[in-house]
């Protein structure tokens, strides 16, 4: 597949220590697609002179919103392919080759399953995710999808979901998943999730949202 009809999806807040070599290892596989969600660093600028299409927002909209706006915008490029990457510099951009193949060889989705998770309500979403819906790490960062499986649901997310109501629907649907292992690669900042009882909260959250839709907050 040609390069221009892959968007790499990149979200970004306050990561101007390593957007740089996020933008320039993703290049080579695709237009990489950074929204720059509210930085008050340089983000937005180092991102632009790697190579990649930036979209600001005024203020910090938030992951899933960020990567809304991403999905939009590679759509409107005609991106037959979006794949999303963290832009924290923990997973080594080159794995993206093999996420590539696989939806080349026919794939409509493929999630990334990381070595290791950061916390307890991460640990408590892959122990439903995996026999529920066959998808053993819901939450990593790196996934891709057939534009088709985008068109299909409307939107990436509607309620917060921390980038799995996408994969959660195409698996729903019977959609073809593909799951690949990934490296991950300690971060020399803070994660934009946070480390306490607040972010499990919020993790939890999404996995009653994913596991019951139409039940309220």
């Amino acid at each position: 597949m040609e390069r221009h009809r892959i968007g790499i999806v990149i979200p970004a807040f306050n990561e101007s220590a390593t957007i740089t070599s996020i933008v320039s290892g993703t290049v080579q596989y695709g237009s990489p697609i950074v929204v720059d969600d509210g930085s008050t660093d340089e983000t937005g600028i180092l991102a632009m002179e790697a190579g990649a299409v930036v979209i600001r927002t005024a203020t910090n909209l938030g992951y899933d919103q960020a990567l809304n706006l991403g999905f939009a915008h590679a759509e409107k490029l005609g991106c037959e392919y979006i794949i999303t990457i963290d832009a924290d510099g923990q997973h080594d951009p080159t794995i993206l080759k093999s996420f590539i193949q696989a939806l080349d060889d026919g794939a409509d989705v493929v999630v990334g399953t990381r070595d290791r998770r950061q916390r307890l309500a991460e640990h408590i979403f892959a122990w439903v995710a995996s026999p529920k819906w066959g998808i053993r790490d819901p939450l990593c960062g790196i996934k891709a999808y057939r534009i088709e499986a985008y068109r299909e649901l409307g939107y990436f997310d509607s309620y917060g979901s921390i980038g799995t109501e996408l994969v959660i629907h195409a698996a729903k649907n019977g959609k073809s998943i593909t799951q690949i292992a990934v490296m991950t690669r300690d971060r020399a900042d803070a994660s934009r999730f946070g480390w306490r009882l607040s972010a499990n909260k919020r993790i939890l959250r999404a996995l009653w949202r994913g596991v019951f839709p139409r039940v309220g907050n």
